[in-house]
């Protein structure tokens, strides 16, 4: 016979059985996995889990949100019960041999009637009441992109503001001095309505109503090849009214270049208002940042080359797309293969294993990941244009590229015809352009180009530049 039970100080979930101590005892999630603590044997056994774990050699933190499998060696669980518990750092409940992880919001405040109660309070908050910034980055699944970099030069240049930051649990590490605001949660609504200054590189989802003396920095997400919003394809009534709608919300629009600023100002109808282009400060550490410190904490050995798999999000599916299997390739090439998953597949997917294969889909900042690979492969993410600091090469898989420039998106421009790198179709072709030793020569002319165009504002201070803006406008004062 098998038990569960939650020891609340301590943030353990305990199975105990009869018999023969196992030998091991794990809970497996999507995108982390503890081991237990076992002791006991003989007539009883007793296998204690964290529910918190590090990754990335980082602090111990709650597990992320999800289902985890309970998996106890040479032992057939009985069918175990506990109801939703709420603990400092998570929600926990286990029905049969799953633990299910969620943020640590009392369920009282997800119901219907909560979340109205909670938004009535938000919509009748005075607001813009609090010397503080609220930021949020891909929907508080990560801390990270230009918010993050933003927040590491406000927190230098104006230490005595407050920075909250929106996360969906606490498995996501804010930046030291920032307080972590779970979304949905009652504190989440009040700082969101009390924050002088939101800064945001997503739309502002749920419920927003500007506040008297509020202001919306938007600082996007990359510089687009693929078509936006209100030059997506197709026409779409309701999209173009919910585009317009959003854009409204926006005081000012961060754009990485010129050609940047251009689009994004047609394709969300942000007209009459200010774009500031000064680069992204997500970009400030491929000028200034430490590989061989990145690299060390990911586990790299030195000499090994590493390559980075970073393809996009497609609209007609959730899952990150396989056009790789990254262990053959890691074989194939003599390298570490890193694989990043598009934020928007974070809670759709699973982490990739397999031999010199390190999945980094949770991995807080992209850019150091750019930083510590040796080459990037993409398809159309807007990861080419950052990974271009870096003068680096790159590499496009894109199979599905008729696909997906003819019915998916569509481009702004020509991708073959531009292009810093080869387009290859197959793994194979892969391959072998990583072999390609005349590979930098041969686009050396077009890398130049690239980077004139898109890169000529990333010098490693688009943040410090950023920030003395929003100072100077009194969104925040020192």
């Amino acid at each position: 016979m098998t038990t569960a039970r939650i020891d609340e100080p301590a943030e353990t979930l305990i199975i105990a059985g009869a018999g023969q101590r196992p030998a091991t005892a794990e809970l497996v999630g999507p995108r982390a996995r503890v081991a237990a603590r076992i002791t006991g044997g003989g007539k009883t056994w007793k296998a204690t889990f964290p529910l918190r774990a590090s990754r990335w050699g980082g602090a111990e933190l709650p597990l992320p949100t999800g289902d985890y499998d309970i998996r106890v060696s040479d032992v057939e669980l009985d069918a175990l019960e506990i109801t939703p518990q709420v603990l400092t750092g998570v929600r926990i409940a286990v029905e049969g041999n799953i633990a299910r992880i969620a943020a640590p919001v009392d369920p009282a405040y997800e119901t219907a009637e909560g979340q109205s109660t909670l938004e009535g309070r938000y919509v009748a908050h005075p607001g813009g009441t609090e010397n503080a910034v609220f930021f949020e980055s891909f929907y508080g699944r990560s801390v990270g992109c230009n918010p993050q970099a933003i927040d590491r030069a406000l927190s230098a240049q104006a230490p005595d503001v407050v920075r909250y930051w929106s996360v969906v649990d606490l498995s996501v590490a804010v930046p030291e001095g920032a307080i972590a605001v779970v979304e949905g949660s009652p504190e989440w609504w009040r700082a969101r309505a009390a924050a002088r200054l939101l800064i945001v590189n997503d739309w502002l989802r749920r419920r927003f109503a500007r506040k008297p003396g509020q202001k919306v920095l938007q600082t996007w997400h990359g510089t687009p090849l693929k078509r936006l919003a209100l030059h997506r394809p197709g026409f779409d009534p309701r999209r173009m009214a919910a585009v317009v709608k959003e854009s409204r919300r926006w005081d000012v629009l961060l754009a990485q270049n010129t050609y940047s600023e251009r689009i994004l100002r047609k394709a969300y109808a942000f007209l009459g208002r200010p774009i500031w282009v000064e680069g992204y400060p997500r970009d400030d550490s491929l000028v200034t940042g430490d590989a061989a410190a990145i690299r060390a904490a990911l586990g790299i050995a030195d000499g090994e080359r590493v390559l980075l798999y970073a393809p996009t999000w497609r609209d007609d599916r959730s899952e990150m797309v396989d056009f790789v299997d990254p262990e053959a390739l890691a074989g194939q090439t003599d390298s570490v293969v890193l694989v990043r998953g598009h934020s928007r597949t974070i809670h759709t997917d699973r982490d990739r294993s397999g031999a010199r294969v390190i999945d980094v889909t949770g991995y807080p900042e992209t850019s150091q990941l750019l930083l510590a690979a040796d080459a990037l492969i993409t398809d159309y993410s807007s990861v080419m244009f950052d990974f271009s600091v870096t003068g680096k090469p790159m590499y496009f898989l894109v199979p599905d590229l008729e696909h997906y420039r003819g019915a998916l998106r569509g481009f702004y421009f020509d991708l073959e015809a531009r292009a810093p790198g080869p387009l290859v179709h197959s793994q194979d072709e892969l391959v072998s352009s990583l072999a390609d030793v005349t590979h930098e020569k041969v686009y050396a002319e077009r890398y130049t180009a690239w980077r004139a165009q898109f890169n000529s504002r990333d010098d490693g201070h688009a943040a410090e530049r950023v920030v003395a803006r929003i100072l100077d406008q009194g969104y925040v004062t020192r």
